[in-house]
């Protein structure tokens, strides 16, 4: 490469000699640094959208990190327990996730389903877990047919549920089943 007087090379660059103007810089190397250019910017990009698109495989540990404080609720007139999430949970809220779990089929027909920590005989309704052991399931579309207990894992978005009292603390959106 041709330097040339009292012309400087790009900010960010480990150059210090002196650079041709634009113009004087060959056609061809010209397209090559353009090219070079949207290459990197396209590889960043598929890079962050990968990161994006693929879930954080999460466990029922992790939703363990969670404190309940009793709160009393006027249109119900009872306490109920109320979930205050940790940071690491609340970072999740609204993101794709993966876990896995038993299913619980609790209304077929309206499309009703939980994901447990633990099989029914000892989940949140017959035994002694906490509510942080089960989720709601909200499929994408008509899911397959669920046996009690079976262990399945699914994708989805997790959206923590501090309002509604007739759902579940944890909601897994637009849930598939994955291998």
């Amino acid at each position: 490469m041709t330097h040339l007087k009292n012309t400087t090379c790009p900010p960010l660059t480990a150059c210090t000699k002196p650079c041709p103007p634009l113009a004087e810089v060959p056609v061809g190397r010209r397209w090559t640094q353009a090219l070079l250019l949207m290459a990197t910017f396209y590889l960043l990009s598929a890079q962050s959208l990968l990161a994006q698109s693929t879930p954080k495989e999460i466990d029922w540990k992790f939703l363990s990190k969670v404190d309940f404080v009793d709160k009393y609720f006027e249109e119900y007139e009872a306490w109920y327990l109320f979930p205050e999430f940790s940071e690491p949970i609340k970072k999740l809220d609204g993101k794709k996730v993966k876990i896995k779990g038993y299913v619980i089929p609790l209304d077929v027909e309206d499309n009703l389903y939980a994901l447990s920590a633990y099989p029914f005989s000892s989940c949140f309704f017959c035994g002694g877990a906490g509510p942080e052991s089960v989720m709601s399931l909200k499929f994408k579309g008509k899911p397959r047919h669920f046996d009690t207990d079976d262990v399945a894992t699914f994708e989805g978005t997790l959206h923590l549920n501090t309002t509604d009292l007739d759902t579940f603390n944890y909601v897994l959106q637009n849930a598939q089943e994955v291998e």
